[in-house]
């Protein structure tokens, strides 16, 4: 999905901060145009994890095709980002008492310094170019005169995090904390954060758990899911129910937030593979009831939620309830779709294009504020 981003010729140099690697880049027209170059984190020690910071993005900028005029990345939290200060890291040890990392990048290098969360510029890349506009692209073509604005979205890997979009607006919150979802209750483990039912280590546990086996046997999530699809050994029904177990614990969480947000939602991360065994189950979570003290029921979600990845619901999504009414006092007709409706399906570009395309439009934007 082409954004006016991908024709926009300035350079943003970037970074992906992982716990093992850094791995450095730039961005020109929404791609990139500089060899990636990757440095150990070596994070337990802060002055040497600072310097090949440095050099990282040093060695990248000499090999950009024109100056840049910006650096845009994801660190890990918690931090403040608008300011740029990095906070007490638990897989960099040697981040504590406050790093004005973004400062001291604008003074190295002399350009504007953007750092957000991961989760935050997920879904800020699908909502500039992913998701979003794919789903409202698919409505215009329908002839539906239904148009959403607002996104939400997890990434579901070795944690579960989330971000808020609204109206082109990235929602970062007051402390910077805005879309915490794995700090969310867990639905099947009330004692638990949503995050030990919705990663990578969940449907690990939960297939140990069924299969009769030690956590530390349990197989990774991609050859769970081939076992749960019969195409390799192992307990099926309890790859089946580990997958489905993530979908109800995630798609609480998220209900939770859409009830607050009202917008599409979208997901990625490292588990998100495997959607086909766990959307389902997230759908009618969404889709569930509560129980009144009379025992009337009433929906979780206002909106009715549609699982955009089946084709038979995608298309009862697009072609929703438009029917034209009247304009009272004329003979003048509108269209209007009472149907209240939202969508959940997986990212359009990918995780870490996502991230990459997030940052990159972020820093645009704050530039055109300047």
């Amino acid at each position: 999905m082409k954004h006016a981003l991908h024709s926009d010729k300035r350079v943003v140099m970037t970074l992906d901060a992982g716990g093992t690697n850094f791995r450095f880049s730039a961005i020109r027209a929404g791609k990139p145009v500089a060899a990636m170059v990757s440095i150990p984190s070596r994070g337990a020690n802060l002055e040497q994890c600072l310097a090949d910071i440095v050099e990282g993005f040093s060695q990248v900028r000499a090999k950009c095709p024109a100056p840049p005029v910006a650096i845009s990345f994801a660190f890990p939290g918690p931090a403040d980002y608008p300011n740029g200060i990095i906070g007490d890291l638990g897989n960099l040890p040697g981040f504590r008492g406050g790093v004005a990392l973004g400062p001291m990048l604008q003074k190295k290098f002399g350009i504007p310094t953007f750092i957000n969360n991961d989760g935050d510029l997920f879904v800020y890349g699908e909502a500039i170019a992913g998701f979003l506009p794919y789903v409202n692209g698919l409505l215009e073509k329908a002839g539906s005169p239904k148009r959403y604005k607002n996104l939400f979205g997890v990434t579901m890997g070795t944690g579960f995090g989330g971000g808020i979009v609204r109206n082109g607006e990235l929602f970062i919150g007051d402390n910077s904390m805005a879309g915490e979802v794995w700090l969310l209750r867990n639905k099947l483990d009330r004692g638990m954060n949503a995050e030990e039912g919705a990663c990578i280590r969940a449907v690990r546990r939960a297939y140990a758990e069924k299969a009769g086996i030690p956590f530390e046997k349990a197989p990774e999530p991609k050859v769970i899911f081939d076992i749960g699809r019969g195409k390799a050994p192992g307990k099926k029904a309890a790859a089946q129910e580990a997958f489905r177990r993530l979908g109800e614990v995630a798609g609480d969480a998220m209900g939770n937030a859409l009830t607050l947000i009202d917008g599409l939602a979208v997901i990625g991360g490292g588990v998100s593979g495997a959607w086909p065994m766990f959307l389902p189950a997230l759908v009618d979570e969404l889709n569930s009831s509560y129980t009144g003290p009379g025992g009337n029921r009433f929906r979780r979600l206002a909106a009715k939620v549609f699982n955009l990845e089946d084709k038979a619901q995608l298309k009862k999504f697009l072609k929703g309830e438009t029917r034209e009414i009247v304009i009272p006092g004329t003979k003048a007709k509108i269209k209007y779709d009472p149907l209240q409706r939202l969508g959940v399906g997986m990212s359009r570009l990918g995780t870490s294009e996502a991230v990459a395309i997030g940052a990159y439009a972020f820093a645009l934007r704050q530039l055109a504020k300047v």
